[in-house]
Parts: C-alpha cells; structure tokens; sequence
C-alpha cells in the first residue's frame, strides 16, 4: 500500500478530533498490525448503559465507547463509512442508511435488507454499489472522506498494513473511528493491545452511536418497543424442559452447514439468547465450524435456523428437499418435522434484530406466539396484524424522524 503523506493531506475535519483517546496511548499501544483478518461469514459482563454524551460551550460535543474513548464532535456527521452490518443497520435505524458510504459486501446486504424495508411504509435504502470495504486502504479512505468512520480501529488493525500511525493519521486528517467489533461475540483482543476492552449489548452499542448522531429521542423510542419486545418473550417463555433444541447454520451448501452458537454472549446472538435456548451442539462445535450430516443427525435439532434463508438468492425449499433426500440427513427431528426457518443475519442492526426475535419466537414457540408463515422466497412475509411484535408503522414513522 502506498504511504499517504499526512503533511499534504486535507484536514478540514480537524473540528472532530479525539479527545483523551485511548489510541493515543493506552489500548492500542505498541500494536503494528500486521495480522490479517478474515470476513464475516453468515457467519461482559455486558457493560450497564449510561449516557456518555458531554456538551461543551463551543456546541461540540463528545461521546465515550472502548475502545476509542472519548471522541469529540464539532458537527453531526453527514458522511458515513462503514464495514460492518451492526453500525451500517444503526445508521439505517436512525434514518440515516442512505447516508453510509462503504459496508462489507455491499451488494448481498442491500439486497438482504431490502427483504425488511417493504414492511415499514416509507422506508428506503439503497446500498447498491457501494465501496466494499472489508479489506479497506487508506487512499480509499481519502477519497471518500467520510464525516465518521463507523468501524472498529481494533478490527482495522488486524488487517494487513495498518498500524496505529495510520489508525491516528486517518482520524487526524479525515475523521474519527467510532465501532466496537469484538462485542459481536466477546472476543478477546491479542496481547498486543494494552488496557480493557469493554463489551456492549447490541443496543448498547446503538445508543452511542445514536448520540454521535444527536438522535437520543429516535434511539429511546426504537429502544422503548425493544424492552416491550424482550418483555413479551420474557413473560411466555416456556420453562428449559420444554423448549427445542436448535442448530443454527448458514446452508448455502446443505450437505456441508457452518454451525453457530445460539447462547454465548454477544451481539451476534441477540435475536436467540433472549429465548434462553437449548444448543444442540452444546459446547461440542465451536461456533462457524463446517458439519458434515452425520454429525448433525447426532446433535439432532429439532429446530434448524438457516442465516442469509431470507436472502434472494438462498433457495429454501431446495434446502429442505435436499435434507430431506439424504439418507443420514432425513433421520433428523428438524428435517422429519418440517422446522427449517429461514433468518437473516447475525451482523443484523436494530431493526433487523426486531424482526428476528418476531421471527425466532413464532418458529420456535408457534403455540405460543403464532404461527411463522410457510416461508420459500421473497420479502419478510405478512404476519397478521394481532400477532404482530411490534407496530411497523410506528418504527418506520420513528426512523424517519417522526418520534
């Protein structure tokens, strides 16, 4: 990668700088990068939420999240870069989805999420052709000149020539970090990083990002239907002895399924924790592990959850017959009984995250909850209006900016 020169490089956003940051000298010190790290796959003690939001006389103000630290604004973003679905979805949540820049895989999540927006009236979003930006490079991030960049400084590291210098040269001249990666499954940074870092709830992590974007009354009203959400959940789920035993995989080859925990910490599980449920691989498979069929007629599901199932271009009813055919994979429960549900993604967002625990709870209690429609392909389906989790209206009315 060629060396931007710092010296000549633009720095008209010098008005958000980091403020008693800890890339300065604390967390990432003595980090060179030099690792390389690989992309998502479909694929704390959590920390309490309390506001972090100062405001100054000068109207700057500045929020606090590990590992950053203190981030200091002049100005709400306009420009967004993104990598990862969780922060491209809360900017999405807060009506600001258009306004992202770059995101991994730009062309699958856009036509993913779009699966969700014909169910919230009013609601747009476009993320086709967008800069994908997994592997990103600093002259990319020149050009585009985001206001904020949405991402990990710790994720960013990892990848292959970066190092602090650039972290602290990207958030001098163009714009500050702000993301928390390793929260997705409480991670461990390497043993070069020094310091704590702290881990964060889904929505946890929104409220933060919700106050870089001065939108705190969007985020407590999205946050309100969420607690009532969990509260329904909360108040029928059935006691451990009677509730199923799932598997949950991405099935994009049946014969072969990578496997993902459904009950560790993170916010990669927080449409399936809430359940309290019952792993069939229970710590035998560590999650994103590849399968074969007889190992999964041994952990025998009765549920199985299929991530990107939702998507375009997976073939759900393919994927059931294609079990359904093989001779070791038509012994399992899930397969006898017809329970394979297609989801969404575990990078999923707010609104996503809804969704799916509407959607988790009907496919795995439908006596409870409501039946889950016969899903194959097409958008989120219709779920009548009375055994709805939440008003779509009212979500959508909130991410417009009608709170």
């Amino acid at each position: 990668m060629t060396e931007h020169d710092p010296i000549t490089s633009p720095t008209r956003r010098d008005y958000m700088t980091y403020g008693g940051s800890v890339l300065a000298g604390g967390l990432l010190a003595g980090c060179t990068g030099g690792g390389s790290e690989s992309g998502p796959t479909e694929t704390s003690a959590e920390t309490s939420s309390e506001t972090t939001t100062t405001t100054t006389d000068d109207d700057s103000y500045s929020v606090t999240m590990s590992p950053m630290g203190e981030v200091t604004f002049d100005d709400v973003p306009e420009t967004i870069f993104t990598r990862l679905t969780h922060l491209a979805g809360m900017a999405f949540a807060l009506g600001r989805g258009n306004d992202v820049n770059a995101m991994h895989a730009p062309a699958y999540y856009d036509a993913l999420w779009n699966q969700f927006t014909p169910r919230l009236p009013g609601v747009d979003l476009d993320w086709s052709g967008l800069y994908s930006s997994w592997n990103v490079s600093k002259e990319k991030l020149y050009a585009l000149d985001s206001d904020v960049h949405l991402a990990d400084p710790v994720s960013v590291l990892a990848l292959d020539d970066w190092n602090t210098a650039d972290i602290d040269e990207i958030a001098e001249n163009i714009s500050p970090w702000f993301g928390n990666t390793l929260s997705s499954a409480h991670t461990q940074p390497t043993e070069a990083y020094e310091g704590d870092y702290e881990y964060y709830t889904l929505w946890e992590q929104f409220e933060k990002v919700a106050q870089v974007f001065r939108a705190g009354e969007q985020y407590e009203a999205l946050a309100a239907i969420h607690d009532d959400v969990l509260a329904r959940i909360e108040a029928d789920l059935p006691s451990e002895g009677e509730r199923p035993s799932i598997v949950m995989g991405g099935f994009s080859d049946p014969s072969a399924p990578y496997v993902y925990n459904v009950d560790t910490p993170g916010f990669l599980t927080a449409h399936t924790r809430p359940f309290e449920p019952v792993d069939a691989f229970d710590d035998g498979v560590t999650s994103g592990s590849r399968v074969d069929m007889e190992a999964l007629l041994e952990a025998d599901p009765d549920v199985i959850l299929v991530f990107g199932g939702l998507h375009p271009t997976y073939d759900m009813a393919n994927i059931r017959e294609t079990l359904a055919a093989d001779s070791v994979a038509s012994e399992i429960s899930a397969v006898q009984n017809g329970r394979i549900y297609a989801q969404g993604a575990r990078y999923q967002g707010p609104i996503l995250n809804l969704f799916q625990l509407e959607m988790t709870a009907k496919q795995l209690y439908p006596d409870i909850f409501g039946t889950w429609p016969s899903y194959t392909k097409g958008p989120y389906p219709e779920i009548p209006a009375d055994e709805r989790f939440f008003d779509r209206g009212r979500v959508a009315d909130i991410m417009t900016g009608d709170v």
